[in-house]
């Protein structure tokens, strides 16, 4: 019962609280923080060019490395700008072992087909426009820009993680929205 009750407890209380018993031994600890924020690494993660077939593996090993990292987070940032640091860095290390390797494609005709066709079309081609903005755009711009507009996270935040100030970072949002928009015109 009591195990019951400090698991209620860290569910209501910050991040911080849950690093603390995770430290302290408490594995519901760690699975709380994985359901309070794996949805948003998994986001940030297919934004930033992950394959979708990847994601749910990409989101793991970030955990992984997470906790055996733990001990070194020190509360300069919040919990979840430090574990979409590590997501970027999971990916970047992923992309380069992909390049390594020979991926053969699944069939397009194999993708849902459910839903109105125009819509989807037109869905289907804007996302693919977007995504190929974002691709083009310099990488500190594409991160700034996911982690402001997909993330919401605040310019102290994002500054934080990607090792820059707030204003520079506000100044690659500026600039990857207007390439954005100048791509999608």
């Amino acid at each position: 019962m009591a195990r019951a009750d400090a698991v209620a407890a860290a569910a209501s209380s910050p991040d911080a609280a849950l690093i603390a018993a995770w430290r302290s031994g408490d594995e519901q600890a760690a699975a709380e923080l994985v359901r309070r924020h794996a949805r948003a690494l998994a986001r940030f993660l297919a934004s930033a060019g992950a394959r979708d077939a990847d994601v749910d593996d990409l989101v793991q090993e970030t955990f992984i490395r997470a906790f055996r990292a733990v001990d070194r987070f020190r509360n300069q940032c919040q919990f979840r700008t430090w574990l979409l640091t590590i997501g970027g860095n999971v990916l970047k290390d992923a992309s380069r072992r992909a390049k390594r390797a020979l991926v053969v494609p699944l069939d397009d005709g194999l993708r849902a087909t459910d839903g109105d066709p125009h819509e989807r079309t037109v869905a289907v081609e804007l996302e693919a426009r977007l995504q190929q903005g974002l691709e083009q755009l310099p990488r500190m711009q594409r991160e700034v820009f996911l982690l402001r507009a997909q993330q919401g996270m605040e310019y102290d935040d994002i500054a934080a993680a990607l090792g820059t100030s707030p204003g520079a970072a506000r100044v690659h949002y500026h600039h990857a929205a207007k390439r954005l928009k100048e791509h999608l015109k």
